[in-house]
């Protein structure tokens, strides 16, 4: 196999794009799941997963899967992604970077004509913050078997709205069934949220422990 070489221009240029929506005065986000904002970032993420000549499947609890074609479509995906969904005051690479860093994968994949064997599917996932429905990860959880679908449209926000009928309203509910889909592989980049990585002067790590939340 070849050695390939992201664009980190490209990349960087669509961090900051996608930063705009929803921007802060102190240079983060607020970009809270399925407000407006969610909604401007959703639809400015499918149009550019369109234009890198992905298919696009939204399934019942709002989760975007963008699909570049293999070499064989029997198999099981490789999978990348992580939330476009922000923190009140959230950080413009918190969750976005690994959604754009699978996107730009896809680019440079692209870039080369080069055909891998899987599938390579980015996913953003829905609520993955769960600063406006408690609790966090409840759609990626869906996915997995945690939580069942109905439990997840039914979160409901402090003013009395429900998830499921934010879905309806930004128009992201779409039809595929949630979860079930066999997965060759996952990964996820995310920045490190600590100093680590930045006083060793190390470029990347390999997380082995994560914080737990419980609600």
């Amino acid at each position: 196999m070849q050695s390939l070489t992201i664009n980190a221009e490209r990349l960087w240029e669509s961090l900051m794009t996608m930063a705009q929506i929803g921007a802060t005065p102190r240079g983060g986000v607020c970009r809270l799941a399925l407000t407006d904002e969610d909604r401007e970032a959703r639809d400015l993420f499918v149009r550019w997963a369109k234009d890198a000549g992905c298919t696009v499947e939204i399934d019942q609890i709002g989760n975007i899967f963008i699909r570049r074609a293999g070499r064989d479509p029997a198999l099981p995906p490789v999978m990348t992604g992580s939330h476009l969904d922000s923190q009140p005051t959230g950080g413009k690479f918190d969750g976005v970077y690994g959604v754009l860093a699978g996107l730009e994968v896809i680019r440079t994949l692209n870039d080369h004509n080069y055909v891998t064997q899987h599938p390579i599917d980015v996913v953003a996932w829905t609520n993955e913050e769960g600063s406006r429905f408690a609790p966090a990860m409840v759609a990626s959880g869906v996915f997995a078997g945690e939580f069942s679908l109905e439990y997840g449209l039914s979160r409901t926000a402090v003013d009395g709205t429900t998830l499921g009928q934010e879905l309806d309203r930004i128009g992201y509910a779409g039809e595929r069934s949630c979860g079930g889909q066999p997965v060759y592989r996952y990964f996820e980049a995310h920045i490190e949220q600590g100093p680590l990585l930045e006083a060793e002067e190390r470029v990347i790590g390999v997380v082995q422990g994560i914080q737990g939340q419980r609600w």
